[in-house]
This record gives structure tokens, C-alpha cells and sequence, in this order.
């Protein structure tokens, strides 16, 4: 007697990269056909220019801005860079931003990257 067993598998395909809300990517820069990094971050996800935590009198909360590394202030100076060259955008909590930057991160940071990593690449920090 010979019993034959087997199994189905899910759909075939390449897998589906997991979705992170910490992150808007180039490719969806370009689907949303914006012009600027305010435009991407109000379409793609609004919620991080919502101010979060404690309101203090010596560390006002403001969601910082940086550019490959340079800080430019709160979230009014995002109109000012232009989208077409921006490689990702991140999102860094309130306490990722504080741990990475020093304590008047308290309401988070927006990463804005135009740079190219190896191979052509861009590569997100963590």
C-alpha cells in the first residue's frame, strides 16, 4: 500500500514586502506624484506631523526635521525640499528620537534622505 500525502502552500509569487509605518519609500513618492517632502508626509502618513507627548516650557515639543543628517528645524522647513531627489522619509518615535539626537526630540523626528548607498541602493537607518 503506498499512501501519498501533501500539502497547499499559499499563492506562488515573490513575497510581499512587510508594510512599515515608520517609513515611506521612494517608489511611493513617485505612485503619489508630489513635490515636495511636506506633500509626501501629509498624503502618506499625516499622523507624524501630529505633535505627541508632554508640552514643556524648556523642551517646547516640535517634531524635528533632519536632512542626510543635517538638522533643520521643526516640520514648517519639509515644504522646502523638493521630492524628486529624496531617496526615503522615516519617522523616529519620541523615544528613538531622543535616544539617537538628545532630549528636545520629545514630540519625534522626520529623517529625509536623498542619499544613495551602495550598489544604488538606498538604505534606511534604523
Amino acid at each position: 500500500m503506498v499512501l501519498a500525502a501533501g500539502c497547499a502552500s499559499a499563492a506562488s509569487g515573490p513575497p510581499r514586502p512587510k508594510f512599515d509605518a515608520s517609513l515611506i519609500t521612494r517608489e511611493q513618492i513617485l505612485e503619489t506624484q508630489v513635490t515636495t517632502a511636506y506633500d509626501a508626509v501629509k498624503s502618506l502618513r499625516a499622523t507624524w506631523l501630529t505633535v505627541r507627548g508632554p508640552e514643556s516650557f524648556r523642551y517646547p515639543s516640535a517634531v524635528q526635521v533632519y536632512l542626510d543628517g543635517v538638522r533643520l528645524g521643526d516640520v514648517s522647513t519639509l515644504p522646502s525640499i523638493a521630492a524628486p531627489p529624496i531617496q526615503y522619509i522615516r519617522f523616529y518615535s519620541p523615544q528613538d528620537a531622543t535616544a539617537k539626537w538628545g532630549i528636545d526630540h520629545g514630540a519625534g523626528a522626520i529623517y529625509v534622505s536623498t542619499k544613495i548607498g551602495r550598489g544604488g541602493v538606498a538604505i534606511p537607518p534604523a
